[in-house]
């Protein structure tokens, strides 16, 4: 009972703290592969949300996809959506 206790506490010593601010887009200042390479999950208002491009927890804001619009470079546009940000490891 004792391992099965500690091993999950060994598992999250392996993962680098999450970040405040994070950014999926490998162009961003705020990109972070380290981290990205765990299942991140994010809440916000309490609602886990699974489209999540960027997010700042300290500014309390993520940024979302606005439905199939694009830019002139094909990339989705993003939408900033303020709430409660909660990031965790799944």
């Amino acid at each position: 009972m004792n391992d099965t206790t500690s091993t999950p506490s060994a598992a999250d010593a392996q993962r680098p703290a999450l970040p405040d601010h994070l950014s999926i887009d490998p162009r961003s200042p705020h990109y972070a592969p380290a981290v990205l390479e765990h299942a991140i999950g994010i809440r916000l208002n309490g609602k886990e949300r699974f489209d999540v491009e960027e997010y700042c927890i300290s500014e309390a804001w993520v940024k979302v996809p606005s439905g199939k619009t694009v830019d002139r470079k094909g990339r989705p546009l993003l939408i900033k959506i303020k709430g409660t940000v909660e990031a965790f490891y799944r």
